[in-house]
């Protein structure tokens, strides 16, 4: 008996350190991020009309849903790629101001960090300036529930 329980909690311990190691690559720090005009305000929210990659598979979800958050675009160094990252949600925050926001991605990249729409979530952590200036901040991005 004392050994069944024993091998249970071996179990549950190794999928502790699973759902650690899962979280852990599920976040990434000191990321580019530059800024793109997907305008959604202006695009009425709609996936298709700007090309966005994730439209195949989130184009048809309610407008609530696609305007609860701002829009990325996302090829960071870690995390989920391709059709696995449509539709998630990333806690961005810009290294330089401690200033965050959460968005939504919408398609993907080739920078090798995010492509963050300017109006919905750039111009919300850079509250200084200097990221626009730049053409890029420095970011930490974490996926979250949303």
């Amino acid at each position: 008996m004392a050994a069944i329980a024993g091998a249970r909690a071996l179990a549950v311990a190794a999928l502790l350190c699973a759902a650690v190691a899962a979280a852990t690559a599920q976040q990434a720090s000191n990321v580019r991020a530059t800024y793109h005009l997907y305008n959604p305000a202006e695009n009425g929210w709609d996936l298709n009309r700007v090309g966005a990659y994730c439209a195949t598979w989130d184009a048809s979800k309610p407008p609530a849903w696609r305007q609860q958050y701002g829009w990325t675009a996302f090829c960071g160094p870690t995390g989920p790629r391709g059709q696995a990252s449509c539709g998630q949600c990333v806690r961005v925050t810009n290294r330089g101001t401690s200033a965050s926001t959460t968005a939504r991605v919408v398609d993907q990249c080739s920078n090798g960090g995010l492509d963050l729409d300017l109006e919905t979530v750039f111009k919300k952590i850079d509250t200084d300036g200097r990221g626009y200036q730049m053409g890029h901040l420095d970011v930490d991005y974490q996926f979250v529930v949303c």
